[in-house]
């Protein structure tokens, strides 16, 4: 008796018949010998044709079979530690071949053909099948697995926030808005976080984690126009206690990640050294002692171009470069805190006796990556926090219920947001953050 397994089952299996499902990734003839590379979802398996153990008119059918056709494949298991695959190391020995389907005409990604970037964002939904694309998403699986793990083993309680909302985070100029019946103006969520300060007073440690939405037109390689964040809020808790939280927070991604994903890993050829640094603590600098050291690095610097990119005075936010350069001084995430109050959010705290800067903090991931988390502690005075709404021209009366989260036993908070994509990003050391996601928005791309 045959089992049906999944690819990821295969060792289980030395020894034993077995029937896959899926659909053909490559083929290759050595004379009486046909090799199939098959995929099932859940990985890639060698299969081999041995022209004498099938009847002919199978052995033929293999032969012809085109790229992506979808196959059930009856056959024995073997333990070759030269055979190719995800896992790697076992093949099937075929002996039973049956075609689910066909594929008719060329397969439009054919496996060593050179497209370009367009056409495969075209083509996105098969280029998800090609092994590169399928190690990231399954990396970017076990992310949001782990995310959510440590959070629901660590007091936090999952909170579902509005997608639609009456008012915006950081101000309007960067929502998608649309007309809200007779309501007026509603504004797609670029964060949950105002929602989960009144779930904290509830709940005491809360999250949120869903899609957000971003109208800024963005061409880097780190913006995305819609993308997948998890905000953590936490009640009686300090900038102090949100960096540790942080730190634990995305160690135990990481290490998940290299535990249980380390053969896709190495489909993408990602070099894992920096990844297994990633343990507390993370160090710690002020945006005044990033600044200095940034002229420092300026100063030493002979290429013109980066020197010039490098220019910056205090009160401005890093770019790329500064964050790129900042982190090369460091062997795992570097927490940067205490940025101006002019380049933050109305929410946070100034720092005491500073009104100047905000008791705001960055996480920048190491190899060139950059920010992943951008957090701080709120603001919990109601008559400052109008202050600050005032001060930013947002209207106070949509804004009400946010103040009164001041005014009814206000306590010292804060929360942080992870960027999903991002952290993907330099957890596969990839280029950019469009393959992070099955199906990227981009200010250019709403297809398919």
């Amino acid at each position: 008796m045959s089992f049906v397994i999944r690819v990821e089952q295969i060792a289980a299996y030395v020894d034993r018949e077995v029937k896959i499902q899926g659909w053909v990734y490559n083929r290759t003839r050595k004379g009486k010998l046909v090799f199939l590379l098959v995929r099932d979802g859940s990985g890639f398996v060698q299969c081999v044709a041995f022209k004498r153990d099938l009847v002919p008119e199978v052995f033929e059918e293999i032969v012809r079979i085109p790229q992506e056709s979808s196959v059930v494949i009856t056959g024995v298991v073997r333990a070759d530690e030269r055979a190719p695959g995800n896992p790697g190391g076992y093949e099937i020995g075929i002996t039973g071949f049956e075609i689910v389907q066909a594929v008719e005409g060329e397969y439009p990604i054919a496996l060593k053909e050179d497209h370009g970037v367009d056409f495969l964002l075209d083509n996105r939904h098969l280029w998800i099948r090609s092994q590169y694309q399928w190690a990231i998403l399954r990396i970017r699986a076990t992310i949001i697995s782990a995310i959510r793990e440590w959070l629901d083993t660590n007091g936090f309680i999952n909170m579902d926030t509005p997608i639609l909302t009456p008012a915006a985070c950081e101000g309007t100029t960067t929502l998608f808005g649309t007309e809200y019946f007779d309501e007026g103006m509603a504004y797609l969520a670029q964060s949950g976080q105002l929602y989960n300060e009144a779930n904290i007073f509830a709940f005491g440690r809360v999250y949120c984690f869903g899609p957000t939405f971003r109208a800024e037109k963005s061409k880097t390689r780190r913006h995305l126009t819609e993308f997948w964040m998890v905000e953590p809020e936490v009640a009686f808790c300090d900038l102090d206690g949100v960096m540790e939280i942080e730190e634990q927070f995305v160690s135990h991604i990481v290490q998940r990640t290299l535990k249980e994903r380390a053969a896709e890993l190495a489909v993408l050829g990602r070099d894992t050294t920096m990844l297994e640094r990633v343990i507390p603590p993370f160090p710690r600098i002020s945006y005044d002692e990033a600044v200095t050291q940034l002229h420092k690095i300026q100063a030493k610097t002979e290429d013109a171009e980066l020197r010039e990119q490098l220019t910056i005075a205090w009160g401005d936010d890093f770019g790329a470069p500064h964050e790129t350069e900042l982190t090369q001084l460091f062997d795992r995430p570097v927490f940067v805190y205490g940025y101006p109050t002019a380049v933050k959010a109305f929410y946070m705290e100034p720092w005491p006796d500073r009104p100047e800067v905000s008791k705001s903090v960055d996480l920048l991931a190491p190899e060139g990556y950059g920010e992943i988390i951008g957090g701080s502690e709120r603001i919990s005075d109601p008559d400052l926090l109008l202050q600050r709404i005032h001060e930013h021209d947002l209207p106070e009366e949509a804004f009400k219920w946010y103040i009164d989260l001041r005014r009814y036993g206000s306590v010292p908070h804060s929360g942080f947001g992870l960027g999903v994509e991002r952290t993907v990003t330099w957890i596969c050391g990839i280029n950019h953050i469009r393959q992070t996601i099955a199906y990227p928005r981009t200010i250019k791309r709403v297809y398919p």
